[in-house]
């Protein structure tokens, strides 16, 4: 996860569609990029797995996983060793930082109304961005190619 480096950066449309495709990924579109992946390479053995930070805390990530690995804006990587990094990048930036590992349905990644059906989750949907951002996730995705056997 990326740390937003301008208070109030998320709010301004245009500034956030001009990030780098690694940076808009990582700070706030990561569940647009679950979706387009789940929407190529989605099976039974992956999950939508929401970081979901401790009350106080920022630095909510969504992303896809199985047993063995996780899928972001990093590509493919081991799931242990990812989930290990993640908490302490985040316990760097924000001293005690916890968060709970929560599987969500699918469907929440693409409706704003189902995703505020989960206490502290409230996503755009893609057409909610500047431009529509499901077109830029699969061209993003497609940057990985498929996932590991």
């Amino acid at each position: 996860m990326y740390r937003p480096r301008t208070p109030g950066a998320k709010r301004d449309l245009l500034k956030r569609w001009n990030l780098p495709d690694r940076v808009f990924f990582a700070c706030g579109a990561c569940y647009i990029l679950a979706h387009a992946f789940l929407e190529r390479y989605g099976r039974p053995d992956m999950t939508v797995l929401w970081f979901k930070p401790a009350p106080g805390f920022t630095g909510n990530h969504i992303v896809v996983a199985t047993e063995a690995w996780v899928f972001d804006y990093h590509g493919y990587s081991a799931r242990e060793r990812y989930i290990a990094h993640s908490f302490a990048r985040a316990r760097h930036w924000w001293p005690g930082w916890e968060a709970e590992l929560i599987a969500l349905p699918p469907d929440v990644l693409v409706s704003e109304e189902r995703s505020r059906c989960h206490a502290g989750l409230w996503l755009r949907e893609p057409g909610q961005f500047l431009h529509d951002a499901l077109p830029r996730a699969r061209r993003y995705r497609d940057r990985f190619g498929p996932p590991p056997e």
